[in-house]
């Protein structure tokens, strides 16, 4: 199974397309968090946070306990602006440091830009956002 990490926006329809693919970025993600935590940024699995849809199409995908959808706790929601401090400090490293992530870090660096894209149109609305996961 390949997982993904995608962003989810507050609300029914943020008015804008929110797709990001995701799945170099979860890939990856063990070398990214020690990345930001190098760079002093939160790390993107801070901003993960599991809400009843993410949970239905996990548990739909075949991943996950169906006991854990009783004991969900609120989703976290978190300011576009705090997404976007990791997201452009990460760019900034990967522009500088192309080789860094070797054969991956252009895909990482293509999907930090579809997030960069879906977090700032938040930003500009006042929409707040987390991160989820699936498997496929």
């Amino acid at each position: 199974m390949a997982a993904s990490l995608y962003i989810v926006i507050e609300g029914e329809d943020p008015g804008f397309d929110i797709f990001v693919n995701g799945r170099a970025l979860a890939r990856n993600e063990e070398s990214l968090e020690r990345l930001a935590g190098t760079l002093r940024q939160r790390p993107l699995l801070d901003f993960f946070s599991a809400d009843e849809n993410s949970m239905a199409l996990l548990l739909e995908q075949g991943a996950g306990n169906p006991e854990w959808f009783g004991h969900l706790p609120q989703p976290q929601w978190y300011s576009a602006t705090e997404g976007l401090q990791t997201v452009t400090t990460l760019l900034k490293f990967l522009a500088a440091n192309p080789a860094a992530f070797g054969s991956e870090t252009l895909p990482v660096v293509n999907e930090l830009r579809e997030y960069e894209r879906v977090l700032r149109k938040a930003e500009v609305r006042g929409l707040r956002w987390h991160l989820a996961a699936s498997w496929r």
